[in-house]
């Protein structure tokens, strides 16, 4: 059984972070492992309270994880401060053959501030260079390129210019998009480009969808499935999440297992 690896923080509400990344890499029947960053007091509303993990600690879990069930693919979520940034991109310098996603999380769903400002400049500096591929929404991109993004061709553009500037491939995510019929995305790695979509679904609020895409896409990638592959299998999984989603109290949660 392929073993994943998610490094991120923990969602007490259970719809993001952690939680999802695990439930998903069960769902594709990987063996879902992790290295918690932050501790959050939140829920589908709101964050109300995040107490990071020690950059030591985050560390030794990653070791330990290695230490025994390396796994085939790893993917980081919301890391929060420079120096939990620091410690990934160094225990990665070392293991650049090993796929690694970055879910790019800067601020929640609702708002709140998910990634230090101070850190920003160390994740492009050193840990994008070492991605397998990034795949920031489209708030999150126009801060990695400096420019607003209002149509398809601006997802292009910030894939590419993602891919130029730090080597790794991008899948710009166009959900927010305004005046758009259905959730575009733009995969781009230098010699493959992808435009993927599908229709928007109504009603449904989208708690969870950027670390559950990303999730899928590490599950396909440590069952052995090729970049271009795993990124449109993703995005089939993650609008099905979507469109078969289930009522949870007062909230919409996505259906991870929905197969």
């Amino acid at each position: 059984m392929p073993v994943a690896l998610t490094i991120a923080g923990s969602d007490s509400g259970g719809g993001a972070g952690i939680q999802a990344d695990l439930k998903v890499f069960a769902s594709l029947a990987v063996h879902g492992t992790s290295a918690l960053t932050c501790v959050t007091a939140q829920n589908p509303k709101r964050v109300l309270a995040i107490q990071p993990c020690s950059p030591n600690l985050v560390r030794r879990q990653i070791e330990a994880v290695f230490g025994e069930l390396p796994p085939r693919a790893v993917k980081t979520g919301m890391l929060y401060s420079p120096e939990i940034i620091r410690i990934v991109a160094n225990f990665f310098h070392r293991r650049r053959n090993l796929p690694l996603v970055v879910d790019t999380v800067m601020i929640s769903t609702s708002g709140s501030r998910l990634l230090k400002p101070s850190a920003i400049q160390l994740l492009k500096r050193d840990l994008l260079p070492r991605a397998t591929l990034v795949t920031p929404n489209l708030d999150e991109a126009q801060i990695l390129t400096g420019r607003k993004l209002k149509s398809i061709e601006d997802l292009r553009w910030a894939a590419k210019t993602i891919h130029r500037e730090f080597g790794c491939a991008a899948l710009v995510k166009g959900g927010h998009l305004r005046n758009s019929a259905e959730a575009v995305d733009i995969f781009f790695d230098g010699e493959n480009e992808l435009l993927l979509s599908a229709p928007f679904v109504k009603g449904v609020r989208t708690h969870g969808t950027g670390c559950t895409y990303s999730a899928a896409i590490t599950g396909y990638l440590a069952l052995g499935h090729e970049l271009p592959s795993a990124v449109a299998r993703a995005k089939g999984y993650i609008s099905q999440a979507i469109a078969q989603s289930r009522s949870v109290g007062k909230h919409s949660v996505l259906n991870p297992f929905w197969r």
